[in-house]
């Protein structure tokens, strides 16, 4: 084929889920989009600004006997249905925390890698972090096959991503939490190529399990592949997000032309 070819190609062709578009890219990250981050608040919700308060956090106990599902049905295997699952399931849940955009007013695009920047504290001495991004439709949404696709609220999981806390600072040297210290969790989710449409809104949902996706932590600093059922424990999480220790997410914004 030496010769044969063409060097017409564009460097990246990607699909953008949400408008369900394929785009062709001169590079991926786009050169065009800027990293933005967009701060966790009080009261479950999300801005651009950072927190002016100084004392701002939300907790959840975390509980390895009860961990929070990766899907809502029960499965006897593990499916790949989950990536397309409404999140509300997960939502409700008491150790799960929700933070959301107001509605959008303009089309919100994001294309490269979305980087979760968290300020923690734990009572125990090691949790996992899972962050997941979701598209949350509007109440009144639906398609013309209203009866075959009710989708109005529907909570999108757009990405995921899971860090086990005593990897926080390194891979090779894993660390104990000191309880109740503030420390930062900060680490990469895949690659996103998705617009959440105008009318939409950008949810933020935190947990610290995602059963059995990923095994359970004993959220005890141990070799958890050797460790007892004695080891796992309960544990609160407090995520902050105020003045000082400003929890929020970079994402890689593309403008609209």
């Amino acid at each position: 084929m030496k010769g044969k070819g063409t060097n017409t190609l564009p460097e990246a062709t990607i699909f953008f889920s949400g408008e369900n578009q394929w785009h062709q890219l001169s590079q991926w990250p786009p050169k065009e989009k800027s990293d933005k981050t967009i701060y966790l608040q009080a009261g479950g919700k999300l801005n651009w600004s950072k927190p002016s308060d100084t004392s701002g956090s939300s907790e959840y106990i975390s509980d390895p006997a009860k961990p929070v599902p990766y899907t809502e049905d029960v499965h006897s295997g593990r499916t790949t249905e989950y990536m397309t699952d409404d999140q509300r399931f997960a939502a409700r849940r008491p150790d799960v925390l929700v933070f959301e955009t107001e509605t959008l007013g303009d089309d919100l695009t994001l294309a490269g890698t979305v980087v979760a920047d968290l300020l923690v504290s734990i009572t125990g001495t090691d949790a996992d972090f899972v962050v997941k991004v979701i598209d949350v439709f509007p109440d009144e949404f639906s398609y013309a096959e209203k009866d075959v696709y009710p989708m109005g609220g529907y909570q999108m999981l757009v990405r995921g991503e899971i860090m086990r806390g005593k990897f926080r600072n390194s891979f090779e040297k894993p660390e104990a939490f000191t309880p109740n210290k503030v420390e930062r969790v900060k680490f990469e989710l895949p690659d996103i190529a998705h617009t959440f449409k105008k009318g939409h809104r950008l949810m933020i949902q935190i947990q610290s399990s995602w059963f059995p996706l990923v095994d359970r932590n004993p959220q005890k600093f141990v070799n958890i592949y050797e460790c007892s059922d004695s080891d796992f424990q309960k544990a609160t999480i407090k995520i902050y997000h105020n003045s000082k220790n400003a929890s929020g997410l970079l994402l890689p914004v593309l403008p609209h032309k």
